[in-house]
């Protein structure tokens, strides 16, 4: 009787209205009351949403209609984040349901219509008449499994998995398939008597064996007698594998051990409530179908597993049997198939939506302890962290191939392992969370042929509606080619094609080789950049000297950034000083390099790095340690004042000899408050001027301390003279002094 009660809840289509019903009653709804003084009705955003779904299926859908021969039908319409609704539709074929035929219609609460996504094309001259027998079909579907314990009458479907419609018995049998509970759904060709296809409604999955600890639950009751069962949340409960929920004659549950059942449960429910939590409060998703609905879970299973069965959620034991299978991620995996399995395109029939079912599963387990954030179970992407069987972690999403299962995306992958096909998924969700280096403690994850040499995440919360935005807009026939158009165009409805989110969902796809597809929408980021300069890019310095020059940055990309100054590469004894040590783009700071008298001579690069939230950014700049620099730097510090439109000169006296290096270094110290009038020119001994400034080039900011390369054919020794001329009116300054190396 369990079994046969267990079938009525697990198996078949949900109970739908004809598409012209649904529009008559709508339309009817819509009117006003009669009478002269008929006032406007108050906006009905579900209301707008499910009548112009409808119309959409009747007119947008109308292509993959065969004339009167296919009607569509509305199984439901479920509230998303970003004020869309998502309706989901089957269709039947001459009165035969189409499983594959589905599709979903995506509408914004002013009635809008976005999307319209359907599983497969029109289903076309499909003979309604079996020649096999219901019971040849049945029995070739007990094949299926090892061991029959019960099952359904088979009913005739067109069956459209996406590569061709047939007509075909869908038997559905429950029992034992490879040591494990199965409830399947084979499609035997009516026609032939083979298998074209099954899915089953039990997903096993893994996870650990660990408490929440000393936490809070919500339970039913009061005076003597109290239930595990959730009273704000409908649905929710749990208890043994006779389907009631545990009671007893406090609120105070379980003892903390292992082996307890009742502790079992607290763990269940603390999970349950949480992902029921997180779907609302992260995704905007209400309950695990959409309408508010639980789902109840049984503990107790005597077996080293845990499974969805397409009704609830049944928990059993470790390899050990000291310890049940109720820690959070294991939980939130399989009421992730619950998920799966309450939007659009139900379990599918693509051989790819098992595999993508487990790395749902996979997603959900990270979200909710990531929202429960539970000190005692710390939230992570490792699914059973404490072994099940002794062999380890069953799933490490940052890097699915250290279980052996697929990083990758590739036509190589095998199906029939739907764990281990679900890797990719689960892959592509840490890469979009956080990145491919994230740091902080968070473990790098390897990148697949093609990607971008480093991912930047967006946060799990922001991946999950993401997430949650493609499985809305789900279908039968899914593939990872389809989950990646589909969270496109859910990051652009959410953020826009100009967002950071845009270009993470699409870095994540490549990230685990899945290539562009056809139709997905483009993303129009410009990420914010700036760039960074040396001024001059080279200079000299002797031991026991130092050397100042500025690092100029500029905003390349808006918006302007803070950009961190470091340098590295500095010989021995030499040090870097920034001052300020950080700028915002458009900013300068001075660098000043010093070298102490250990350090020795040579020609070094240092390389100078500007780091932002954003951008990275490294330039070089060229030193040359000398120890005969000394006796060949002269300076000058007498202050002359720089009147309006005129021309002051400074000279000094170089005693060094031979001649002049190929650039002299000359350092010139000005107060004035607008460096664009001034023009700066160097006479040597020997030969014309050199001209370093030329007036109206430079910003019109302060000048303060300039280091400038000048290069040069001259002797060393004689009359060195700086020239300063103010070429325009208004402001006039002081040249404090100057130096120069020869």
């Amino acid at each position: 009787m369990r079994r046969r009660a267990l079938f009525a809840a697990a198996v078949g289509l949900a109970v739908v209205t004809s598409l012209t019903s649904v529009t008559s009653a709508t339309s009817a709804a819509a009117k006003p009351p009669p009478g002269p003084a008929a006032r406007a009705l108050p906006a009905d955003p579900l209301g707008l949403a499910t009548r112009a779904a409808d119309q959409a299926a009747a007119a947008r859908l109308d292509q993959l209609r065969t004339g009167v021969d296919e009607v569509w039908h509305r199984a439901r319409i479920t509230p998303g984040a970003g004020g869309l609704y998502f309706a989901a539709y089957e269709r039947t074929y001459k009165g035969l349901p189409v499983v594959g035929g589905d599709a979903v219609v995506v509408v914004d609460s002013a009635g809008r219509v976005r999307e319209t996504i359907a599983a497969s094309g029109p289903t076309t001259g499909v003979p309604t008449t079996a020649t096999v027998p219901a019971a040849k079909a049945l029995a070739t579907a007990r094949t299926r499994l090892d061991r029959v314990d019960d099952t359904r009458s088979p009913r005739l479907v067109v069956f459209n998995p996406g590569s061709g419609a047939l007509l075909a018995w869908e038997a559905t049998v429950a029992g034992i398939a490879a040591g494990k509970p199965s409830i399947q759904h084979v499609y035997v060709d009516a026609r032939t008597g083979e298998i074209a296809g099954s899915q089953d409604e039990v997903h096993a999955g893994t996870g650990t064996g660990y408490y929440n600890g000393q936490v809070t639950i919500e339970t039913s009751g009061s005076g003597a007698t109290y239930r595990m069962l959730d009273p704000l949340r409908p649905g929710v409960q749990c208890g043994g594998q006779d389907g009631a929920p545990y009671a007893g004659p406090d609120d105070d549950w379980g003892n903390g051990l292992g082996t307890n059942l009742e502790t079992a449960c607290v763990d269940v429910l603390y999970g349950v409530q949480r992902m029921y939590d997180m779907l609302r409060n992260w995704l905007g998703f209400n309950g695990f179908d959409g309408a508010g609905h639980g789902i109840p879970a049984r503990v107790g299973l005597n077996d080293m597993n845990a499974y969805w069965n397409g009704t609830y959620a049944s928990f059993g034991h470790n390899s050990t049997r000291q310890r049940q299978l109720t820690a959070m991620d294991v939980v939130a995996h399989e009421y992730g198939h619950a998920v799966f399995h309450f939007t659009p395109g139900n379990t599918g029939t693509s051989l790819e939506v098992p595999a993508l079912n487990e790395g749902t599963g996979d997603i959900f387990g990270a979200l909710t302890e990531h929202y429960a954030a539970n000190a005692t179970d710390p939230p992570d992407y490792v699914v059973g962290e404490l072994d099940i069987d002794g062999g380890g972690p069953l799933e490490y999403m940052y890097n699915p191939s250290l279980t052996g299962h697929y990083s990758c995306y590739s036509s190589s992958i095998d199906w029939t392992k739907v764990h281990e096909a679900g890797g990719p998924l689960s892959h592509w969700f840490y890469l979009l969370a956080e990145g491919s280096a994230p740091g902080g403690g968070k473990p790098s994850s390897p990148l697949c042929s093609g990607a971008p040499p480093k991912l930047t995440g967006i946060g799990i919360q922001k991946a999950g509606k993401i997430f949650m935005g493609a499985l809305q807009r789900k279908t039968s026939t899914w593939r990872y080619y389809d989950v990646r158009r589909v969270s496109m165009v859910a990051a652009v409805q959410l953020y826009g094609a100009g967002s950071p989110e845009c270009v993470a969902t699409r870095n994540a796809w490549a990230g685990i080789g899945v290539p562009p597809q056809s139709g997905e929408p483009q993303c129009t980021y410009v990420p914010p950049d700036f760039s960074l300069a040396p001024l001059p890019a080279s200079g000299y310095v002797y031991p026991g000297g130092s050397v100042s020059l500025t690092i100029a940055t500029q905003t390349v990309t808006a918006p302007p950034q803070a950009v961190a100054l470091t340098a590295s590469g500095l010989p021995s004894g030499m040090t870097a000083t920034f001052t300020p040590a950080s700028v915002t783009s458009g900013d300068s700071a001075s660098l000043t390099i010093a070298a102490s008298a250990a350090t020795p001579d040579g020609n070094y690069l240092v390389a100078i790095k500007g780091t932002g939230p954003a951008a990275t950014h490294t330039v070089a700049y060229a030193v040359v340690v000398s120890s005969t620099l000394g006796e060949r730097t002269f300076r000058n510090d007498t202050d002359y004042p720089i009147p309006d439109n005129a021309t002051i000169s400074s000279p000094l006296t170089s005693t060094a000899t031979g001649n002049a290096l190929s650039q002299v270094q000359v350092i010139v110290t000005i107060a004035h408050p607008c460096a664009s009038d001034l023009a700066i020119r160097l006479r040597g001994p020997d030969g014309p001027p050199y001209t370093i400034v030329t007036s109206g080039t430079a910003a019109c900011a302060p000048f303060g301390t300039r280091a400038y390369l000048v290069p040069v054919t001259q002797q060393a020794a004689g009359t060195w003279t700086l020239e300063v001329s103010d070429d325009y009116r208004k402001d006039t300054g002081v040249l404090d002094g100057w130096k120069i190396t020869v």
